[in-house]
């Protein structure tokens, strides 16, 4: 179970920004013994695909603050994120063998499709959000929201490798938001629907 939830952990952070996740697995792997990477992704430990990362992270950190170019950016993302965050479920090894399931080591493609499934997701409901966002506060709340799932992103890392158990409160807080604005956007346009002539 708790390596289910180190995949969904990290695989959800890829969904808020696809480097992030990457970068504190492939750190923590070359640097610590919090994470074992298995041999094939032993790429992800390599000074210079870190150091490609890090440029990748400073690029979107900066781009993701600036209205309009979050939303180009987002587009660009709907490939990345979902990449990122199949890599990041397979890569770690707790997630690979998902506590010694051995249907699951015989299935490796399983854990690619649930951290690709989950990071899509959550970069849909992200870049869905995001012209809401922009839109209702002139384009002021971009870097303040981008900020925040970059914290985020950065947060449920950690809590996936370090304390998988409270990614499922990390995931609350994440949803419950997001469910709040969904309904309230809804809500907003049902009194709209009823006044249009039929």
């Amino acid at each position: 179970m708790l390596a289910v939830l180190t995949g969904l952990g990290l695989s959800t952070a890829a969904g808020l920004n696809a480097y992030i996740p990457l970068l504190v697995v492939g750190v923590l792997a070359n640097f610590t013994d919090a994470v074992r990477l298995p041999q094939d992704y032993s790429w992800l430990t390599d000074g210079w695909v870190l150091a490609i990362i890090a440029v990748l992270l400073a690029a979107e950190v900066v781009l993701d603050k600036v209205p309009v170019v979050d939303h180009v950016n987002d587009i660009i993302q709907t490939a990345v994120r979902p990449a990122a965050g199949g890599v990041v479920f397979s890569a770690t090894q707790a997630a690979s063998q998902l506590d010694h399931s051995t249907w699951m080591a015989r299935n490796p493609w399983v854990s690619w499709i649930l951290g690709i499934g989950v990071a899509l997701a959550v970069h849909v409901m992200k870049s869905s959000a995001r012209p809401v966002v922009n839109a209702t506060t002139a384009g002021v709340g971009a870097p303040v929201v981008s900020t925040v799932e970059d914290a985020g992103s950065l947060g449920i890392s950690l809590l996936a490798v370090f304390a998988p158990v409270l990614v499922i409160v990390a995931l609350s807080a994440l949803v419950m938001p997001l469910w709040w604005l969904t309904t309230r956007l809804r809500r907003r346009r049902t009194p709209d629907l009823a006044q249009t002539p039929t």
